[in-house]
């Protein structure tokens, strides 16, 4: 016979069962680490996410290290490893990571400001340059990010191959430049003629982003202005850059990182707009096979360098 003494007594214990359950997660990983990959300079990437490490501190209980990735390969082979628990990658870098074997799953994307996913790979040139497409730039020096980025890299390279252009037989020079705001500089200051960024929207872009803060100036000194710049390629659109845990975290604990990141924009809406200049709209549920049509991506690009060599 169900009394309501044994109905307690029930719910007493499942109250038990998920508090020790939490705990022995927490035992097991008192501290994590989560990665970003190096969209911009270390320092940047710190002061971005300083405040949002410490919330999702305080959400999950534990000690959350930020770990600034030296380059995109950094968060695929430190997730690789278990090193990194937590990884913000670019979409190529996380299909690469899938497709090379890592264990790691998406769990949130990020999502723009009109609700989007998704964004742009585009080839910027001064605009006081007298280049106005892509065909007049042969011979000359082009600016790409990391062989694992997106924007900077796979997609240039795809929309290219569209246009019949083989870059490293087409242009003089095709220098990796290690973070999209190297690229814009390089670009800048004459290092390179025309270079690959990521891009959003007119006013939200790695450009903009670095023209408000003052960072782009020219061979002289000047400091430079949207203006003096021109977009003279767009590519079709990107599905948005994903967070990704190691799949093998347990169950309780990932659902604990997913949450803290949904609640994030609710419950610390400082630290939250501070990753985006408030440009973002809160995260939203993300999965694998969401990211199947870059993993193809990344295939077609690296079928082009093989014929190339």
């Amino acid at each position: 016979m169900i009394t309501r003494r044994l109905i307690l007594a029930g719910a007493a214990a499942l109250t038990f069962a998920g508090s020790a359950s939490a705990e022995d997660w927490k035992t097991k990983y008192p501290e994590i680490t989560f990665a970003v990959i190096p969209a911009e300079n270390g320092s940047g990437v710190t002061e971005r996410y300083g405040p949002f490490i410490n919330y999702l501190s305080k959400e999950l209980g534990i000690k959350v290290t930020l770990r600034v990735a030296n380059d995109y390969a950094a968060v695929i082979e430190g997730q690789r490893a278990g090193n990194i628990h937590i990884g913000y990658y670019g979409p190529a870098s996380f299909a690469r990571a899938r497709l090379t074997g890592v264990k790691t799953d998406a769990f949130v994307i990020d999502v723009n400001a009109d609700g989007s996913k998704g964004y742009y790979s585009v080839f910027y040139v001064l605009a006081k340059s007298p280049y106005q497409k892509i065909e007049d730039l042969k011979g000359k020096n082009l600016g790409l990010v990391d062989p694992n980025s997106t924007s900077g890299n796979n997609m240039p390279r795809f929309k290219l191959n569209a246009l019949g252009i083989d870059p490293d037989a087409y242009f003089s020079k095709v220098l990796f430049t290690g973070s999209h705001e190297n690229a814009v500089l390089a670009l800048a200051q004459g290092t390179v003629d025309v270079a690959a960024n990521w891009w959003n929207a007119d006013d939200d872009s790695n450009l903009t982003r670095m023209l408000n803060k003052g960072m782009v100036k020219s061979s002289d000194g000047t400091v430079m202005k949207k203006e003096d710049f021109r977009i003279i390629v767009k590519s079709d659109l990107i599905i948005n850059s994903p967070y990704a845990y190691l799949s093998d975290l347990p169950d309780d604990m990932k659902a604990a990182i997913k949450k803290a990141f949904l609640d994030a924009a609710q419950k610390d809406p400082e630290a939250f707009k501070k990753l985006s200049d408030g440009k973002n709209k809160p995260w939203e549920p993300i999965a694998n096979d969401d990211y199947n049509k870059t993993i193809d991506l990344i295939k077609f690009v690296d079928a082009l360098r093989k014929k190339a060599s």
